[in-house]
């Protein structure tokens, strides 16, 4: 095997931070610093005329280029376009995730030489829709995206290794951990099983609106509020005056992790003023976030069956969990130390590396060193017409938390007599009204055979991966194919887009075949 195919990569793609590492020649999974001599890279993008700017220097350009600078992207995949406009043009997620993929990889490379295959993790509730988008962003950057994890099971994994769950003569009994996975950006809870070498996930739950960057948001409302109460004038006004805030507020949120109190600082239009905050009066300002947090908790360990007595270790995931209130609230509800053996920025891209390694091995034909079950965290149906009501409704095939890969039909029935295509829309959500779920895509079956009775039995039948991808398989009575249908997904990039992208981004030649340019 070449060095190429053998390298074990794991990516933790945050909304905030991102993270890589690989693993060592015995094993051990090491993170790989950027061009910065930085073990995390922020996760910001800056367009300066032609040239783009990843990381560091991105994040000091808020202060003077606000305008010009894309942060919390993560946030959007799965739409069509970063809500943001750039000197004019809108750009898709995919293609400003895949330039800090980019940057990660072209900094690594300089340290481990050329490689392709990569993990890359995902919060555990993103949905269909998010996680094709990472992967599509993974390829625009010139990977081969071996896989998308989860990032608490990652976690979970690294804490594994740690404990030397993983080592060949490991004989540890059975654990119930609960991970709680608070980030930059997003919020994932995961009650996992993990021993005799294997990590099961029974339960998973989250927000992927909810996050570090809410809280800073409370500490800019806040100073902005006592700014317009002393002046009038509301700083957030001024896209620069905005940048110079929400990286003061997230400084000032770091020191609360270690003081009492700090200050703040904020000037615009020839007006200054600091603002004394204490930790205590920053806790009352996010109260309700971190209950937010508690509340999903609670209803994963009901989902999973449990109570908080039945649960072994809570592990602590996440920059945000570093915030004292975090660690204080989960003691309280859980009635034990929260674990913060893993490192909070490494654990995840850890735990990839250690999966990505487990993948190659599987590849080159040997056995394991340990297994991974994952559940999905939304349910997952079509849209069908209810014959009592002849209203729509969401027909679930998946039910949430079902362990992956699972596979799952049902059958249903044409509405009318020589029907020559049927629609399927495909839905992700809890809800029974397809409006209120999230719309992953369609498909089309189309020259049905002439003639066909109403009422004709159609089954379909759904293929879901453990990395939370779908494939569709349709089956029309009377006749003998059974299809396997692409879907249409509505804010995704074509396969030409995504080969534009990948040649204008990553430098690289397409793998499919396309006309390679400059996209427009």
């Amino acid at each position: 095997m070449s060095k190429d195919q053998s390298l074990a990569i794991g990516i933790d793609l945050g909304t905030t931070f991102s993270a890589i590492a690989r693993l060592d020649d015995v094993g051990q999974p090491r993170t790989l610093v950027n061009a910065e001599g930085d073990k995390t890279t922020p996760s910001v993008v800056l367009f300066d005329g032609r040239e783009v700017v990843v990381g560091k220097e991105a994040v000091k350009a808020m202060t003077t280029e606000m305008s010009q600078v894309a942060d919390c992207v993560k946030r959007e995949l799965g739409a069509r376009l970063y809500q943001k406009q750039i000197s004019g043009r809108q750009f898709p997620p995919e293609a400003i995730q895949a330039w800090i993929l980019n940057k990660l990889r072209v900094d690594s490379q300089t340290q481990v030489g050329s490689y392709k295959k990569v993990v890359i993790t995902v919060p555990a509730y993103f949905d269909e829709v998010r996680r094709k988008a990472t992967q599509d962003a993974g390829y625009i950057a010139g990977f081969e995206v071996l896989d998308i994890i989860n990032e608490p099971t990652a976690a979970a994994i690294s804490f594994g290794f740690e404990q030397g769950y993983l080592k060949s003569a490991s004989r540890h009994e059975k654990k119930k951990i609960l991970v709680y996975d608070l980030g930059g950006g997003t919020f994932d809870v995961t009650v996992m099983e993990v021993g005799g070498k294997e990590f099961v996930a029974l339960a998973t739950d989250g927000d992927v609106q909810l996050g570090g960057r809410d809280f800073d948001q409370r500490l800019v409302d806040w100073v902005a509020e006592n700014f317009i109460r002393k002046f009038s004038v509301d700083p957030r006004e001024d896209p620069n005056c905005l940048g110079r805030l929400w990286r003061d507020c997230e400084d000032a949120k770091r020191t609360l992790t270690a003081r009492q109190k700090t200050s703040i600082a904020c000037d615009y239009q020839g007006q200054a003023s600091r603002f004394e905050i204490s930790r205590e009066k920053f806790e009352e300002l996010t109260r309700d976030l971190l209950d937010r947090t508690l509340f999903t908790t609670r209803q994963t360990l009901k989902a999973a069956g449990f109570s908080w007595s039945d649960i072994d270790r809570v592990l602590l995931v996440g920059g945000s969990t570093r915030m004292p209130m975090v660690f204080d609230m989960l003691k309280k509800s859980s009635g034990m130390e929260p674990d913060r053996s893993v490192s909070p920025d490494e654990a995840v891209a850890h735990g990839a590396a250690l999966h990505a390694g487990l993948l190659l091995s599987k590849q080159a034909g040997k056995l394991p060193a340990f297994e991974v079950t994952n559940v999905n965290s939304h349910s997952l149906g079509v849209v069908a017409t209810d014959r009592a009501t002849n209203r729509l409704r969401t027909a679930v095939l998946i039910p949430r938390n079902t362990p992956l890969p699972a596979e799952a039909k049902r059958t249903f029935k044409t509405q009318k007599a020589g029907q020559r295509s049927i629609l399927i829309q495909i839905v992700e959500g809890e809800s029974a009204l397809p409006d209120d779920c999230s719309q992953v895509g369609k498909c089309v079956v189309r020259n049905l055979p002439p003639n066909l009775p109403a009422q004709t039995p159609i089954e379909v039948r759904f293929q879901y991966r453990e990395n939370g991808t779908l494939t569709v398989m349709v089956h029309v009575e009377s006749t003998e194919k059974q299809m396997k249908h692409e879907i249409t997904r509505e804010n995704s990039l074509t396969l030409e887009q995504l080969n534009h992208w990948r040649n204008y981004i990553a430098k690289l030649p397409p793998e499919i075949d396309s006309a390679a340019e400059v996209p427009q």
